[in-house]
């Protein structure tokens, strides 16, 4: 890559020596023509954590040392509306494919014929099979949940964990497509650091065979998702940070929101009647009194519940502790490669912070040190909700607490920002048509045979050097029942079963103040798109909608 910049910047000196003895080339051109050898096509990780909360990061106002993200947030910028999909594999598919989850098979829709919605139609394909006749190796670590396998859609290797109750011994992962053996708990196996190993082994395979040649890499840890599980030395330097409360922590990181980000509108209070979104019936009969199953405030719980809980938001933040200290071994690694100002970071989460409790995999052993491979706990609605300060809900939900996550994006060769905030509006959809049109290609219009449908997602290249606009039509969610729609400042928004909500979050960015009722015309306006978009997308998934 940098043999590259080197030619590009030869020749541009050299043809304004002739444009200056010739007369003959337009000194703008020239000038042109340097500014655009500055950034080469770049190379790209994308590195995605699973199930952490918009403000638990230090950088998006938490508490939690998280050195190597905040300083690739104070070398770049950091984005304060951007958007995933509300659940795992639906944001995988949409960072992949550049649609919406709806679009390609991966996420039900009303009509959905049951246990048919993770199957992407044969047009669908995800980004590293767009990236491969540009000239590009891709490389996936992590975790997967999508159809087929990775080396099948572009990756030129993948090391897949597939089985996500299990960060010290996973029975289901593959290299390559090909399985690999069980890990036993001897082994020394932890998730978050196995895959950052693999996704170090491939990029030094990369520089020994490949480095005149830019790459690709999806790093997809499954961290902070439940179970929480953690190394026990980890668990240890934050075991007492917690012991305060939720309460506490939301103010506190509200606080530091209000200095770093700028949100506008207030904190969003605690809504009592918000536990997890599925009854798990294991978990109920294991945890009984002892979990606090809803939004509740921190002075009405008791000592047990007080010490479990706190107990639990220690190993949250441990795992996500962990994974900054692996993406520091990532950095290094681009550092070792002479490869860190001409590749493009990006970090952020598949969902909000999560109030799921349920056991699975093998169970919960309440004797066994919390957080061990033994246990199975998960962080519930009360610490949810401080992950996700200053949103209402969590995980599944379409309102801001389960759809807003950081976006970090740090590219030295690129952008001149350093520690810059952006405002623009963006969505998972948008970063395949991004990283295809800094590669040097465009959106197809046809691929591999197949027509392809109008594509929903935005070019973010010129924001990462100003805070400008994107312009677009409209963002648009539906998972489990819950339904959104954001069109400009104005969102409108409802949980599975209940009303329109209206919210204008320009003003208002933790959806405190429905407006619905004041505003009748622009609730009918937004919900008659809504309907319009669910009727375009059925039509694309094969299925017989009735006209809105």
């Amino acid at each position: 890559m940098r043999n590259s910049r080197t030619s590009w910047i030869g020749f541009g000196v050299r043809l304004l020596r002739r444009s200056i003895i010739s007369c003959s080339i337009p000194l703008v051109l020239i000038f042109a023509i340097a500014a655009t050898a500055k950034a080469p096509r770049p190379n790209v990780l994308i590195i995605l954590a699973d199930d952490m909360g918009f403000s638990d990061l230090g950088c998006y106002g938490g508490e939690m040392a998280t050195p190597t993200l905040d300083a690739l947030a104070a070398d770049g910028v950091r984005y304060t509306q951007f958007y995933n999909t509300a659940r795992c594999w639906p944001t995988r598919a949409a960072l992949l494919t550049g649609y919406y989850a709806q679009e390609v098979g991966f996420d039900e829709m009303p009509g959905t014929p049951k246990g048919e919605h993770r199957t992407r139609p044969d047009w669908a394909h995800l980004l590293p099979e767009y990236l491969k006749p540009l000239g590009y190796r891709s490389y996936h670590s992590g975790k997967w949940h999508l159809d087929s396998t990775p080396v099948k859609c572009g990756f030129d290797r993948s090391y897949a964990l597939l089985d996500y109750d299990f960060n010290f011994s996973p029975k289901h992962h593959t290299l390559d497509g090909e399985p690999l053996p069980a890990v036993k708990l001897s082994d020394g196996y932890y998730s978050t650091t196995a895959i950052t190993d693999r996704a170090i082994e491939f990029l030094k395979q990369h520089q020994d065979q490949y480095a005149k040649t830019p790459f690709f890499e999806y790093v997809a840890y499954v961290v902070p998702h439940f179970p929480l599980q953690a190394p026990p030395e980890d668990i240890a330097r934050v075991a007492d940070r917690y012991r305060i409360g939720w309460d506490a922590i939301r103010a506190a990181r509200w606080n530091r929101i209000e200095d770093k980000l700028h949100l506008p509108g207030e904190l969003s209070p605690l809504e009592s009647k918000i536990g997890p979104p599925y009854r798990n019936a294991r978990a109920r009969e294991e945890f009984g009194d002892l979990e606090v199953w809803h939004e509740t405030p921190w002075s009405e719980l008791n000592d047990k519940q007080r010490e479990f809980e706190a107990q639990k938001m220690a190993i949250h933040a441990a795992m996500i502790e962990r994974m900054d200290h692996e993406v520091s071994r990532l950095i290094d690694q681009l550092r070792a490669m002479k490869a860190y100002d001409d590749t493009l970071v990006l970090f952020l989460s598949d969902n909000g912070a999560s109030s799921e409790i349920m056991i699975r995999g093998d169970g919960h052993d309440p004797k066994a040190p919390p957080g061990s491979a033994a246990t199975y706990l998960c962080l519930g609605p009360g610490w949810s909700n401080a992950a996700n300060t200053p949103f209402r809900r969590h995980k599944t939900w379409v309102h801001e607490g389960g759809i807003a996550t950081p976006l970090i994006a740090h590219w030295p060769a690129g952008t001149a920002a350093k520690g810059e905030l952006r405002s623009a509006v963006g969505h998972a959809i948008d970063l395949a048509p991004t990283i295809l049109t800094l590669a040097g290609g465009s959106w197809p219009t046809e691929f591999d045979g197949k027509k392809l449908p109008p594509h929903p997602g935005k070019d973010l290249t010129s924001t990462f050097a100003s805070d400008v606009k994107i312009e677009r039509a409209l963002l648009w969610w539906f998972h489990d029942g819950n339904r959104a729609i954001r069109q400009g400042d104005w969102k409108l928004v409802a949980a599975k079963g209940d009303a329109w909500e209206l919210f204008d979050l320009a003003h208002d960015r933790a959806e405190n103040h429905d407006l619905a009722e004041a505003q009748p015309a622009k609730v009918q306006e937004l919900s008659k798109t809504w309907e319009a978009t669910l009727f375009e997308f059925q039509k694309l998934a094969g299925l017989k909608p009735k006209k809105p």
